[in-house]
C-alpha cells in the first residue's frame, strides 16, 4: 500500500511537471493528464523489482473506492439541498456507535474523514478502546440505526480495509 501511495503520488507530481514545465506533445486536459499518470505509473511499476504481485490489484479497488465515494457524495449533497429547498422538515438527527473493524490509526482517520466529507454525517469521537466510532447522521429512516451502521461497515469500511490490506 506504501508503494501504492508513493507512486501515485509521484505519477500525479511527475504529469503536472510534464504539463506545466515541459513542452507537451499533447493538450493539457483531464483526459490526457490521467493518461501521462498512467503512463508514469504503469514505467514505475516495469521497472521495479520490489513489487508486490498485489500492486495491481489495489489499482481497480482505488478507482471503486473513489467512484463510490463520489456517488455517495453527490446523493448526501442532494438530499441535504432537497431537504433545505422544500418547505417539509425530514431530517432525524441522531448519533450512532458504529463498531469498528478497522484497527490501525490510518484507517481509522481516513474512515472519520470519508465520513465528515459527506454531508449529513459528521464523526464525532472514537472510544477510548478504538472498537467503536461515533457518527453524527441527519437522515436515519424510520428510526433505523441499525441501518446506518450497516451502510458505514458495508459501504466505506468495507472498501477502505480492502484498500489497506
Amino acid at each position: 500500500m506504501k508503494t501504492f501511495i508513493i507512486h501515485s503520488l509521484i505519477a500525479f507530481i511527475g504529469s503536472y511537471l510534464y504539463f506545466k514545465y515541459g513542452e507537451p506533445l499533447l493538450p493539457y486536459n483531464a483526459v490526457w493528464a490521467v493518461f501521462v499518470s498512467t503512463f508514469i505509473m504503469f514505467v514505475l511499476w516495469l521497472t521495479s523489482a520490489s513489487y508486490h504481485r498485489a500492486y495491481f490489484h489495489k489499482l481497480p479497488k482505488a478507482i471503486s473506492f473513489i467512484v463510490f465515494f463520489l456517488k455517495e457524495l453527490v446523493i448526501a449533497n442532494l438530499r441535504v439541498a432537497y431537504d433545505i429547498l422544500t418547505p417539509a422538515y425530514r431530517m432525524k438527527p441522531t448519533v450512532v456507535a458504529v463498531p469498528l473493524s478497522v484497527t490501525t490509526d490510518l484507517e481509522i482517520t481516513l474512515l472519520a474523514n470519508i465520513i465528515t466529507l459527506t454531508p449529513g454525517s459528521l464523526m464525532i469521537d472514537i472510544s477510548a478502546d478504538r472498537k467503536f466510532l461515533y457518527m453524527h447522521t441527519l437522515y436515519v429512516k424510520d428510526d433505523d440505526v441499525e441501518q446506518v451502521k450497516y451502510n458505514v461497515k458495508h459501504g466505506f469500511e468495507r472498501r477502505l480495509m480492502q484498500l489497506t490490506r
